[in-house]
C-alpha cells in the first residue's frame, strides 16, 4: 500500500503518508512477533512451585513424631502442587517400571486398612494381634493393619511423595536443576541454625517454635540432619567442578565437613568421609578442574579423617541394648508377621509383643533404627519384594545415568542414604524423604538422556557411525 501510494503521487505529503504508514506496519509486524514469541515461551511457574515444597519440607519437615500438623501441611501442599503441574500439558515421559512400583506400594498400603475375612489370618500371626478391631466390629473381619489410623498417615505420606516425585518427573531437563537453588537454600537455613546451636552452649535443644524440639539444625534428630549435610555433599561438588563455581564449592563441603564433625554422629561422620571421596573420584573424570585443586581436597579430607576417627574413638560403638538388640527383636517379629506384616506406622505397636523383659525400661523404642527390618515388620513379604525391585530398577539405571554429572551426584546421595538406613530411619522425616524423592527424580528423568542425544555428533570414521560428544554436559 505504501509504495501504491508513492506511485499515485510525488508530492512530500503522499511521500510522509507513506513512509508513515510503512513505520506504522514495521512496528506491527515487530509487535506480532514479540507477542508470538512471548506465548511460545513456555511456563516456569511449575518449577517455583514444586521447589517451594521442597524448601518449607527441608524448613519444617525434620520432625520424627506421628501426627505432626506441619507434616500435614507439606504432605497436603506436595499433593496440591503435583494436582496444578498435572493439569498442563507435558512432554516428558514416566518410567514404566518406576511407575508400577509406586502403584503396587500404594495398593500394598490400601490393602493393609480393608476389611478381610478372618480365615486368612488363621496361623499368619500371634493371637495377640488377632483381637477384635474396634472399626470393624465383627468377629468374622480383620485389617492387616493392627493400627489403621498409623496406616493411614502412612499412606498419605506415601501418597505425598509419589506425586512430588511424579510431578518433577514431568518437568523440563533444564528446569530440574533449577530446583537445587531451593534445596540449597534449605540445606543452608538448617546449617546456620546448627552453627548457631552449637556456638551458643552444649544445651541446644529449642522448644516452642515448632511442634517438635529442635535438637540439630531444624530437626528433632541429629543423625538425620547429619543425613542432611552428607546428602547435599554430592551436589556441591557436582556445582564446584562442572557449573565453575570451584571456590564457593570448596568452601561449602568444608563448612558441610566441619558440621558434621560438630554434630557427632558416628554414622554421619562415617558416610560424609565416603561420600565425599567418592563424590570427588566419580565425578572429577568428566570436568575440567585441575588435578592439583583435586589433589588439595584429598589433603583437606585427611584432615577430616583424623578428625572423625577421633570422634569415633571417643564413644562406644553399640552397647548391650542398642541397635544390634534392636535388630534381633524385629527379626523376631517378622519371622511370626511375614506374610502379611503389621501394618505401615506400627512398628511401635507390635515391637513391644516380642521385646524381652531385661529390654522395658522407661525410654520406648520407636523405630527398628533400621528401615528396611522396619518395612518388612511392618509390610511383610510383599513389602520386601517391592524393596527389592526398588533396588533393581535403581542399579539399572546408573548405567544410563553416567553421562550426565548431575544425575550421578543424586544417585551417590541416594545410595548413601539407603546405606544410612541400615542403621537409622531417616526416611520417616518429611525433610529427607522429600530430599529422596527429589533425587530419584533426578536419576529417572528421562530428559537428561535426550539432551545427551542432542550433545552428540555423528561422524563417519571408516565407514562405520561413531557418536561423539561436541561438549561436556553441564
Amino acid at each position: 500500500m505504501p509504495d501504491a501510494i508513492i506511485e499515485a503521487g510525488n508530492c512530500r505529503h503522499c511521500r510522509e503518508l507513506a513512509l508513515s504508514l510503512r513505520r506504522h506496519i514495521g512496528n506491527a509486524q515487530i509487535e506480532h512477533r514479540e507477542t508470538f514469541i512471548l506465548s511460545d515461551r513456555p511456563s516456569e511457574w511449575d518449577k517455583y512451585l514444586l521447589g517451594s515444597v521442597l524448601f518449607i519440607a527441608l524448613l519444617i519437615g525434620g520432625g520424627t513424631a506421628s501426627g505432626l500438623y506441619t507434616d500435614t501441611l507439606i504432605e497436603v501442599a506436595a499433593i496440591v502442587s503435583a494436582a496444578a503441574v498435572f493439569s498442563q500439558a507435558s512432554g516428558q515421559r514416566t518410567p514404566h517400571s518406576v511407575l508400577w512400583l509406586l502403584i503396587f506400594a500404594v495398593a500394598l498400603a490400601v490393602l493393609q486398612i480393608i476389611p478381610l475375612p478372618a480365615a486368612i489370618f488363621s496361623g499368619l500371626r500371634p493371637e495377640l494381634l488377632l483381637a477384635d478391631s474396634e472399626l470393624v466390629g465383627e468377629s468374622q473381619f480383620r485389617f492387616v493393619s493392627v493400627g489403621v489410623g498409623r496406616t493411614i498417615e502412612c499412606l498419605l505420606f506415601l501418597v505425598a511423595l509419589a506425586a512430588f516425585f511424579l510431578s518433577v518427573l514431568r518437568l523440563r531437563a533444564e528446569q530440574v536443576p533449577a530446583l537445587l537453588p531451593f534445596f540449597f537454600m534449605g540445606v543452608i537455613c538448617n546449617g546456620l541454625a546448627g552453627a548457631i546451636q552449637y556456638s551458643l552452649s552444649d544445651d541446644i535443644a529449642i522448644k516452642g517454635l515448632l511442634p517438635f524440639t529442635i535438637n540439630a539444625g531444624l530437626f528433632a534428630n541429629e543423625n538425620h540432619f547429619a543425613a542432611l549435610l552428607f546428602v547435599s555433599i554430592p551436589i556441591v561438588v557436582y556445582y564446584g567442578l562442572f557449573r565453575g563455581h570451584l571456590l564457593s564449592g570448596s568452601l561449602g563441603l568444608a563448612t558441610l565437613l566441619l558440621l558434621l564433625l560438630a554434630v557427632g554422629s558416628r554414622a554421619g561422620v562415617l558416610i560424609g568421609l565416603a561420600i565425599t571421596v567418592l563424590s570427588i573420584v566419580f565425578l572429577s573424570t568428566r570436568s575440567r578442574v585441575s588435578g592439583l585443586s583435586i589433589v588439595a581436597v584429598f589433603i583437606a579430607l585427611s584432615v577430616f579423617t583424623i578428625g572423625a576417627w577421633t570422634k569415633i574413638e571417643a564413644e562406644a560403638i553399640d552397647p548391650d541394648f542398642g541397635r544390634g538388640e534392636i535388630a534381633r527383636t524385629t527379626i523376631e517379629g517378622i519371622k511370626e508377621n511375614w506374610a502379611t506384616g503389621v501394618g505401615f506406622g506400627n512398628f511401635q505397636k507390635a515391637y513391644q509383643i516380642y521385646e524381652k523383659e531385661g529390654m522395658i525400661f522407661r525410654q520406648y523404642v520407636n523405630h527398628a533404627h533400621n528401615e528396611y527390618l522396619e518395612i518388612a515388620f511392618e509390610g511383610g513379604v510383599l513389602a520386601v519384594l517391592l524393596m527389592a525391585l526398588y533396588f533393581v530398577i535403581l542399579f539399572m539405571a546408573l548405567a544410563r545415568v553416567r553421562r550426565d554429572p548431575l544425575q550421578k551426584a543424586a544417585f551417590l546421595s541416594v545410595f548413601f542414604l539407603l546405606i544410612h538406613s541400615l542403621v537409622d530411619y531417616p526416611l520417616r522425616t518429611e525433610a529427607l524423604a522429600m530430599t529422596f524423592a527429589f533425587m530419584n527424580a533426578i536419576i529417572f528423568h528421562k530428559g537428561f538422556a535426550a539432551r545427551q542425544k542432542r550433545e552428540l555428533i555423528e561422524i563417519d570414521h571408516n565407514g562405520e557411525k561413531l557418536l561423539v560428544p561436541i561438549g561436556t554436559p553441564s
